[in-house]
């Protein structure tokens, strides 16, 4: 048997062994005990679009709902529940809800917390001959019980740099840089 393969024999072993267990990982899952529900609920509201992109709002709001589940510090409503409450309760402009509006959403979804959010900035930006995506996103988070803000925060990544004026270019992909301007404001929440 050559060197490789005796490699890739105890590298795939090592892997069994470590999924079953044997061998340890480098992170450990903890697992909520049986019955014990997240305390925390929030509900994510539409956001508002001041971008030239029509589908902005929705595509940036996906992302961040996603990236704040994943954090497992909150549960994240569905964004179809949030919908059909929006409209069992009839909220003309869920993207900029009045403090009663938020109190009556809280209540009907059971939710502590309900997050508003603008994206002003969402595709390409042009400094010159050079051009760049950009994603510029601003998010307040309000406590259900008062209908007031308790957290806002906002956050711009991307654009032209140096080296797309210098060689060109057109900057990084609109998905990096909605994930890092997402990844941005949840640092900021977490703090």
């Amino acid at each position: 048997m050559t060197r490789r393969k005796q490699l890739c024999v105890i590298a795939l072993l090592a892997c069994l062994l470590s999924s079953f267990g044997f061998l340890p990982s480098g992170a450990q899952e903890v697992k909520p005990e049986a019955g014990k529900e997240v305390q925390k609920v929030v509900a994510v509201m539409p956001f508002a679009n001041l971008s030239r992109d029509n589908q902005a709002a929705d595509r940036v709001r996906d992302v961040f709902s996603n990236a704040l589940l994943a954090t497992e510090a909150v549960y994240v409503m569905p964004t179809g529940e949030v919908s059909r409450a929006i409209g069992r309760i009839g909220i003309p402009n869920p993207t900029t809800p009045s403090i009663e509006e938020v109190t009556k959403l809280g209540a009907a979804l059971k939710a502590e917390a309900i997050i508003t959010g603008v994206v002003k900035e969402y595709g390409e930006v042009r400094s010159g001959t050079a051009a760049g995506n950009a994603v510029s996103i601003s998010v307040q988070m309000h406590e259900t019980a008062t209908g007031k803000v308790i957290w806002s925060g906002t956050t711009t990544k991307g654009g032209v740099g140096f080296s797309d004026r210098l060689l060109g270019g057109g900057g990084q992909p609109l998905n990096h840089i909605t994930e890092e301007a997402v990844d941005d404001l949840l640092n900021k929440l977490f703090r």
